[in-house]
């Protein structure tokens, strides 16, 4: 099995948060491809994606539908999608995703939970060699397409060749991830589209390609550091080279 799969099912891309901040995170993702693209989902791609992941998020239709509406209000805040990296206690990197209207406020609030925990903010890029950058897209599986042709076709697309299945026994659905280059994200999503798959989500992520061992006490004081970290509005998801605990 490949790293990718193997680290996000141990970590069951774990969000630390609570529903509402899932929320607050699409809506300021539906913001940024509104006013890329434009409020129709039929022919923005972006935002039809981020559809997909909030009803697999169970966000309420009306607040995705308030969020498109006021990302089209002229008042709206402009967000910026900036990424902050370091080491946290015991030699961990630590990868902070954000979408800020304000990067002075949201770089103070970082930088003080990493003084905090008495770690160390980096340059943009300086901890990139431990992470890979991914995207991720999450769909139905389709009975009547296989899945290890399919792969070979996304091949091409820089999709790697190992996927996630999950079965969802409240939904009676099962549905795929599959993992690729952010750069080739809107042809996967097209080819995905072109074999009938509805609904597909897709995101970003980082998939550590050293993870750290650390033992309880430690594991303890980094996940506070994050949870100090998600408190923030601007901080979309937190990414470690940790190494997850086992179940």
């Amino acid at each position: 099995m490949g790293r990718a799969f193997e680290y996000r099912k141990a970590t069951k891309m774990k969000r630390w948060g609570h529903m509402a901040k899932t929320f607050t995170r699409l809506g300021k993702q539906i913001a940024i491809a509104v006013k890329a693209s434009g409020p129709d989902p039929d022919t923005n791609p972006t935002l039809r994606s981020i559809i997909a992941t909030c009803k697999r998020e169970n966000m309420p239709k009306d607040n995705i539908e308030r969020a498109i509406k006021n990302a089209m209000g002229k008042d709206q805040s402009d967000y910026k999608e900036v990424t902050y990296e370091g080491y946290g206690p015991h030699g961990i990197a630590v990868f902070v995703d954000t979408l800020t209207d304000n990067t002075t406020r949201t770089v103070a609030d970082v930088r003080s939970v990493f003084n905090k925990f008495s770690g160390n903010m980096g340059t943009t890029g300086s901890l990139s060699f431990l992470f890979d950058h991914k995207c991720v897209f999450t769909f139905k599986k389709k009975d009547d397409i296989d899945m290890d042709d399919l792969i070979l076709e996304l091949i091409d697309l820089n999709v790697d060749d190992e996927f996630d299945e999950n079965y969802d026994e409240d939904k009676d659905e099962t549905t795929i991830s599959i993992y690729g280059d952010p750069k080739s994200y809107s042809q996967i999503q097209h080819l995905l589209e072109e074999k009938g798959f509805e609904e597909i989500g897709g995101e970003f992520t980082y998939i550590p390609n050293d993870l750290k061992e650390v033992n309880e006490e430690q594991r303890a004081t980094i996940d506070k550091m994050v949870e100090k970290l998600e408190e923030f509005d601007d901080v979309q998801t937190v990414y470690t080279n940790m190494k997850p605990a086992e179940e």
